[in-house]
């Protein structure tokens, strides 16, 4: 069945929250992925796409493989993928250029409202296996929870920008982009190469961006096929650990910090717990719309089935 014009848009907005998230330190694209529900369809395409070149690169030139690799390719859902991917680096570059100094200016606010968003995207993960936790569940979700609290403490480095440097670091933060609770732009701080990646995009660095983008598409596709083979065979416990990874990468948005991750006194409280509050409640609305949305349709699906004799 053709896709309107409308669902094209939909998913290219959906792609550019995506995109607009990962240009603020903190906050993750996995996560906000989850949120608009595109986290399987980009886990999923990804893994399609990178055994399909695999095949066709490896297979076809030795004369077989070209109807496998084409069945891989077969298999992402295209309407989704490809409009979400151009809404996603879009929004990347626009965010890098105007929302990222907002950020930069009001963070107390920003991280308050976006620690209130991860916060309640928690549920996301939490219950979506569809089947209750036992003990060692929540043991497992709490050391992965305290792993990550105190890595997302760690004091910055400062790397230098060597072609061999942005390759490693754009191989290790693409993983921000399917890991909820892990941002892309958070490790780039924390590695020192936040301010000189954003230089590059306004100055048009080729040989910068390139090694940058090189090393993504390396990590990528490496990560996801590994992540692709988690999620279908281990589906429950990797979920349990993507809900300790998102709990604990919240010392990250703790909005009482200083850029050497040094708790503050709290200040100005009522408002930064109102910013805290919306980000909370917009994510809630999106996850009740979602669920009575999928009821509709269960429900739609349930009229139209045949009614057996």
């Amino acid at each position: 069945m053709p896709k309107s014009v409308g669902s094209y848009i939909f998913n290219a907005v959906r792609g550019a929250a995506v995109g607009t998230s990962e240009a603020v330190p903190g906050i993750s694209g996995g996560t906000v992925a989850l949120i608009v529900g595109l986290y399987d369809k980009l886990i999923g395409g990804a893994g399609h796409m990178v055994s399909g070149i695999k095949r066709y690169v490896t297979d076809v030139p030795r004369g077989r493989g070209r109807e496998r690799s084409q069945e891989q390719f077969r298999q992402v859902d295209w309407s989704v993928l490809v409009p979400a991917l151009v809404g996603m680096a879009v929004a990347l570059v626009l965010a890098l250029l105007l929302i990222a100094p907002l950020v930069e200016e009001h963070t107390q606010y920003a991280y308050a409202l976006f620690f209130g968003l991860v916060l309640a995207c928690l549920w996301v993960p939490y219950t979506g296996a569809g089947r209750r936790w036992r003990a060692w569940h929540y043991l497992l979700a709490l050391v992965v929870a305290a792993l990550f609290f105190f890595l997302t403490g760690l004091p910055g480095a400062n790397l230098p920008a060597h072609p061999a440097v942005l390759f490693l670091v754009g191989a290790v933060a693409v993983c921000a982009l399917v890991l909820p609770g892990m941002s892309g732009s958070f490790i780039l701080l924390t590695v020192g190469l936040y301010e000189p990646t954003k230089d590059a995009v306004e100055h048009l660095d080729f040989v910068y961006l390139g090694a940058f983008a090189l090393g993504m598409v390396t990590g990528l596709s490496l990560f996801v096929k590994f992540l692709q083979f988690l999620l279908e065979n281990y589906h429950h416990v990797t979920l349990v650990v993507l809900t300790g990874l998102m709990a604990g990468s919240l010392r990250a948005l703790w909005p009482w910090q200083t850029e050497e991750r040094e708790i503050l006194p709290m200040t100005e409280v009522p408002l930064t717990l109102a910013f805290a509050a919306v980000g909370f409640a917009v994510v809630t609305a999106a996850i009740v719309w979602e669920h009575r949305k999928r009821g509709r349709m269960a429900e739609a699906e349930h009229h139209q089935a045949p009614t057996r004799v």
